[in-house]
């Protein structure tokens, strides 16, 4: 987020980015901080033993992929065209 934030663009996924952000994590995964939230929600079913909470972590995933990624995906491609396809081009969703 600060590196998002360092580049004078938001972080939230309903406003519109005024940068595309290609280093930092974001040279390994294209969803740095949601990759974070659902190993968190994984983490945390782990060490309180919780097998519904660890099972929330693919479900969560799917539910950023389709409600939050995918929406972001088809903005980032029309604001930064080849820009962002030569990014998707070497850059993993997830990891």
């Amino acid at each position: 987020m600060r590196l998002m934030w360092r580049r004078g663009t938001t972080v939230r996924p309903d406003r519109a980015v005024s940068s595309l952000v290609t280093n930092g994590p974001f040279r390994f995964s294209r969803n740095p901080i949601y990759v974070g939230n659902v190993a968190l929600v994984a983490g945390l079913g782990l060490v309180l033993a919780a097998p519904a909470i660890l099972l929330l972590a693919p479900v969560m995933a799917v539910a950023l992929k389709r409600l939050a990624i995918e929406p972001e995906e088809r903005h980032l491609a029309r604001r930064f065209g080849r820009d962002y396809e030569a990014y998707v081009a070497r850059t993993r969703r997830w990891l």
